[in-house]
């Protein structure tokens, strides 16, 4: 009988190769084949041995290079060739990754697959730009949205932001307008503080902030593009209360 591959499918990471787990590290060096997204840094495609087969199968928006359906397909019949197949995605393949889908096109097939978590694009980039998404003074609940999902006026988004609360957007930087329009028409204050970290954990990464009212001219005055998240809530105002706090101290 005919081996059948594995399909493992790996989180990269928000881009930095130092990041990796140590089982995604060694799965992408010894991989022959590895199908990657499009967030995925050259810097991590750089660590594949030299005769890897690297598939791209980049998504934009309102672009795709390659249909789901038809990813689930490949990495399938990768596998029943008898191969093992790395399915690499940017951040952790469950948070916004269509991993769930991969892994049921792999049961359904009777392709046995691993799942091997990295860490999420929101933990790394919070983490990069020092923005602790729970804090004792100012979170205790993290909610995670896609932003630019079909029927984003119909979502309910009630209750996800607001005092106590702190909400990451991903996929947003598009449809910034709709986002600050839909959350303050939720009731959330115009003046609830709100970062935008670009490019996140990478070099060139850029923090920026404005209180929720300005979320849509700071996203156009500052060309922001993606990998891009928008992180909503008290949270990304600590450094302000810090600052604040220690003028307060030096006054005495």
């Amino acid at each position: 009988m005919s081996r059948t591959g594995t399909i493992h499918l790996v989180g990269a990471g928000p881009g930095d190769p130092e990041q990796l787990t140590l089982r995604a590290a060694r799965l992408i060096a010894n991989a022959r084949t590895i199908v990657h997204d499009g967030l995925v840094d050259p810097a991590i495609l750089a660590l594949a041995h030299p005769e890897a087969h690297l598939v791209s199968v980049a998504k934009r928006r309102s672009k795709h290079t390659m249909p789901q359906d038809e990813i689930n397909a490949l990495l399938v019949r990768t596998a029943r060739s008898g191969a093992d197949v790395v399915r690499l995605k940017g951040g952790d393949p469950f948070v916004f990754g269509r991993g769930g889908e991969e892994v049921e096109a792999a049961r359904a097939a009777g392709v046995p697959v691993e799942v091997v978590p990295g860490i999420s694009a929101a933990n790394g980039a919070a983490a990069a730009a020092q923005i602790a998404l729970t804090h004792r003074d100012a979170s205790s609940i993290v909610s995670f949205v896609a932003g630019q999902c079909k029927g984003l006026k119909d979502q309910d988004w009630a209750g996800l932001a607001g005092k106590g609360r702190t909400l990451v957007i991903y996929m947003g930087v598009k449809t910034a307008p709709q986002i600050a329009d839909k959350l303050m028409d939720d009731g959330l204050s115009p003046d609830m503080p709100v970062a935008v970290i670009e490019n996140g954990a990478r070099p060139g990464m850029r923090v920026l902030r404005s209180p929720l009212a300005g979320l849509p001219d700071l996203v156009e005055r500052e060309v922001v593009v993606s990998p891009a998240l928008i992180v909503i809530g008290e949270v990304t105002a600590r450094e302000d209360v810090i600052i604040a706090r220690l003028a307060q101290e030096a006054a005495r």
